[in-house]
């Protein structure tokens, strides 16, 4: 009981920091408020370059910005690259994949673990994430035509573009103005981790999740499976130093932080709807509330600031339609579902990898002895 009272004053006392940080002038305060000019700047942009995931582009424009326009910029570049690459490669194989489920498996398997691997161990990581994830995201979306299929790739080159530009302009201005008195504290420069062993096999666990993916779109035509692939990828991003005892928990952690996210995010955004009715000013303050809120998650120092992404993914997802002419709850909430099935996928093949390599641990074992 008495563990019990001192967890709970330790929880208001981290809800009173975190309520006070909210509202304290300082480098958290301007990185929330440069993520939420950055997002609405690129809805903007979006609509302009003729994009049509704008929730794309507004989640570009949120995951780019960091605390320095070099910074920013070296970022949004690896994700323009990134994101140029994988569609690329989707294009060049789509006469091969276009009507084969197993090719289609297979590709995404291969993108996929090359993908991964790269974004687990390699200094331009961002860049590597991104060609796995473009090429998921248009070959999940099954183009019918060719027509189709470049469509789908323009789209999402427009998308980071519009992102990323949105996110170096905003981030350029606040340099020169806010950041001199409110200096970010820059991330370190990733380190190349070379041939890693333990990255290669969590790598072909995340690639096995994504090739399962179109024989499930075969049988049950569920929705999304693009945003199934996104987050597959997603919760595979755990530091190579933490999988020498195998991906199952960390990866896991991580699923239950972004359905909790997720969940919280599509709640808050599910009240906004009901409010606002299609209303657009509703929804552009509901998703710029969103991004605060999540970017303020992000920053803070607990357990839980993975889920603050999420959070913000989905208040994204679910407030900013393609049109706000004729805006489409159903379109968020297939792209939200996508997330759930991607992570339903991906814990099966984690808990199978888990329990083969305890197996051979304790073989090697026993033959030791």
């Amino acid at each position: 009981m008495h563990r019990y009272a001192e967890a709970l004053a330790s929880a208001r006392g981290q809800l009173a920091a975190e309520a006070k940080a909210f509202v304290t002038p300082g480098p958290r305060m301007v990185d929330e408020i440069e993520c939420v000019l950055s997002v609405a700047l690129a809805i903007v942009l979006g609509h302009l370059f003729g994009a049509k995931n704008i929730s794309w582009a507004a989640f570009s424009g949120y995951m780019v910005m960091r605390g320095h326009v070099s910074e920013s910029l070296r970022r949004g570049i690896l994700r323009i690259l990134g994101t140029a690459c994988g569609a690329a490669i989707a294009v060049a194989s789509f006469p091969l994949l276009a009507s084969n489920m197993f090719a289609l498996s297979a590709g995404l398997a291969l993108v996929g673990w090359c993908s991964l691997y790269g974004a687990l161990t390699h200094r331009y990581a961002y860049a590597f994430l991104f060609v796995g994830l473009t090429y998921a995201m248009i070959a999940l979306g099954y183009p019918a035509t060719r027509a189709d299929l470049f469509d789908f790739a323009q789209s999402r080159i427009l998308e980071v573009f519009a992102g990323t530009m949105a996110c170096v302009l905003v981030s350029t201005v606040s340099t020169l103005t806010l950041r001199k008195r409110w200096p970010a504290v820059l991330p370190p420069t990733p380190a190349i981790a070379g041939w890693h062993p333990d990255a290669a096999r969590h790598a072909a666990q995340g690639a096995l999740a994504m090739a399962l993916l179109p024989p499930l779109h075969e049988l049950w035509r569920l929705p999304e499976l693009a945003q199934a692939a996104v987050a597959i990828m997603a919760v595979m991003m755990v530091p190579v130093s933490r999988l020498g005892g195998g991906g199952l928990m960390p990866v896991s952690r991580r699923m239950l932080l972004r359905v909790v996210g997720c969940a919280l995010g599509a709640a808050l955004a599910a009240a906004f709807l009901l409010i606002g009715r299609g209303s657009a000013p509703v929804l552009i303050a509901g998703s710029l509330l969103g991004v605060m809120l999540g970017r303020h998650i992000e920053n803070s120092a607990s357990q839980i600031a993975y889920s603050g992404t999420q959070f913000t993914l989905a208040m994204l997802i679910a407030l900013v339609p393609d049109s706000y002419i004729d805006p489409d709850p159903d379109a968020g909430i297939a792209r939200l579902a996508g997330t759930v099935i991607g992570i339903v996928m991906l814990e099966p093949v984690l808990a199978a990898f888990h329990v083969f390599n305890g197996k051979k641990v304790t073989a090697a074992k026993d033959k030791a002895s």
